[in-house]
């Protein structure tokens, strides 16, 4: 038997996940209470996140987010396509 070293844990404990969020460890529990967040799982007594979990929800926040997605950026819409009440023409 050789001496090879384990490979590391795909998942984080509660405190990890919050660190790799950069984000309070209470942050999470209220995420979790509230069924919001990065999925997450029972392992005895501890939660757990996976990191591939991890990710994809960063990168789920990401592509719904107008600032990192143009084409959600209500600025670079048409005029006509936008929604919302008309403006009255301006009277001098």
């Amino acid at each position: 038997m050789t001496d090879q070293a384990l490979p590391a844990s795909p998942f984080f404990t509660t405190r990890q996940a919050a660190a790799y969020l950069n984000r309070p460890v209470d942050t999470l529990r209220v995420w979790r209470h509230r069924r919001f967040g990065p999925p997450s799982f029972r392992q005895g007594r501890k939660v757990m996140y996976r990191i591939a979990d991890l990710d994809a929800w960063i990168a789920e926040c990401e592509s719904v987010d107008s600032r990192s997605n143009s084409e959600l950026d209500p600025l670079q819409q048409d005029p006509e396509s936008r929604k919302g009440r008309a403006r009255p023409p301006y009277a001098a």
